[in-house]
């Protein structure tokens, strides 16, 4: 019930219909009204892996007032049809072709903008990936090969995005540019806890304050090269014009906080005593499982623990897994019978169809009988594999909501 209430408090269409409302021709997004008697065109252009919901939810609220739109959602979010807005896919959590000829929709599309445009723009976890357009020079293959080697050495999010954002045609402010000199309105569901909302989905609507330098620098922290032609990654500027930014607003409508003050209540109500930890985790998976463990060793009875964040893995493994699995595998080794542990990914895919996992005395005895050994299978960094055979993974399916991940550390 405690990760359920989160689930619930970031539900995309809830999210844009506390946010967005129509009163005749008056339309108000977050603290700000929009004179629609004043407006040309109406449009949306939703990025990431709610962008399919919040532009359900915009099309039912706008309805005849709104003139068109373009969604651009991960390839496992529901197919609904929505009138004049297109829908696209593409794939994640790596780039292809399908997402290079999607964010060439996505700027032709704002192609042609006029001054008395109004473009409500969802950015959404998911976004990087889907906005892939490499400049002259890059290619699809080499953003692959890259992001992959920055995955594997444990990079952070924040460091990943600072490079994307100089790697494509769409990150970094260029939507924003794209739509000038149209009104942009952008409409922020962040999955990067901590971090300024400039870098979900690597910032398409924000100006963006790093340059080609910090990219470069990222690369040369982890010793990942840019390759060589035909796959190789460019990097490029992104723009730096204030004025490009004069007629945009950014309002972060979801976050990991929010989602944790929803878990917080719902675990007062259960009667355990809450504290939310961080809304910042970050660090290698199997330490923060050592971290979370060690906090509830050392809290009294009755208490429910709660941290939002984003860890990382470092691969040596060749098993299959995600950061959530990762942590859950980890802990389970250093709970007491008295102490459970879930993760959870907010968007319903842990580098894979589970959500995350529960670690308990009970994973450990169904460990045992399947003779499922835990510390082999963290060696081979196969989490997936084991909840395989100890079945206490959780699967939500794609949830359509994304604020990175949440861990629910319980004694009893």
């Amino acid at each position: 019930m405690i990760a359920e209430a989160a689930l619930e408090a970031i539900d995309t269409g809830a999210a844009i219909r506390r946010a967005v409302a129509v009163d005749g021709d008056a339309l108000a997004v977050g603290g700000e009204t929009v004179s629609l008697a004043a407006t040309g065109r109406l449009r949306v252009v939703a990025v990431g892996k709610c962008a399919t919901a919040a532009a359900a939810a915009l099309a039912d609220l706008l309805g005849r007032k709104l003139s068109d739109g373009i969604v651009l959602d991960v390839a496992e979010a529901a197919r609904v049809p929505l009138g004049d807005v297109q829908v696209l896919h593409g794939t994640h959590p790596m780039p292809s072709a399908a997402n290079v000829e999607a964010t060439r929709a996505i700027l032709g599309f704002l192609e042609g903008g006029r001054p008395d445009d109004v473009v409500l723009c969802v950015v959404s976890g998911g976004g990087s990936t889907l906005l892939c357009l490499p400049p002259p020079g890059g290619s699809v293959e080499g953003e692959r090969g890259v992001l992959g080697a920055l995955f594997r050495a444990g990079a952070t999010i924040q460091e990943i995005n600072t490079v994307r954002k100089h790697s494509s045609l769409a990150r970094g402010g260029n939507l924003a540019r794209a739509a000038a000199p149209a009104r942009v309105v952008g409409l922020i569901f962040s999955d990067v806890p901590g971090a300024p909302p400039e870098f979900v989905a690597s910032g398409p609507t924000f100006l963006d304050h790093r340059t080609v330098t910090d990219a470069q620098r990222v690369l040369a922290r982890y010793g990942v090269a840019q390759g060589r032609a035909p796959e190789r990654l460019a990097l490029i500027e992104t723009p730096k014009d204030p004025a490009a930014f004069a007629r945009v607003t950014n309002l972060v409508l979801v976050s990991n906080q929010l989602a944790l003050d929803a878990m917080a209540a719902v675990a007062r109500r259960e009667r355990f005593a809450p504290q939310v930890r961080t809304a910042t985790l970050s660090g290698e998976a199997r330490d923060v499982a050592m971290q979370v463990a060690g906090d509830l060793h050392a809290a009294p009875p009755g208490t429910a623990l709660l941290y939002g964040g984003e860890t990382t893995v470092t691969v040596r493994g060749d098993g299959r897994g995600g950061r959530n699995l990762e942590l859950a595998l980890a802990a389970l080794g250093a709970l007491a019978d008295d102490e459970l542990v879930l993760t959870l990914a907010t968007d319903g895919r842990d580098n894979g169809d589970l959500a995350g996992a529960i670690a308990d005395a009970v994973t450990r005895r169904d460990a045992q009988r399947a003779g499922a050994d835990p510390a082999a299978y963290l060696t081979a960094n196969d989490s997936y594999g084991f909840f395989e055979r100890v079945p206490h993974a959780l699967e939500t399916g794609p949830t359509g909501a994304n604020v990175a991940d949440l861990i629910v550390a319980l004694r009893r």
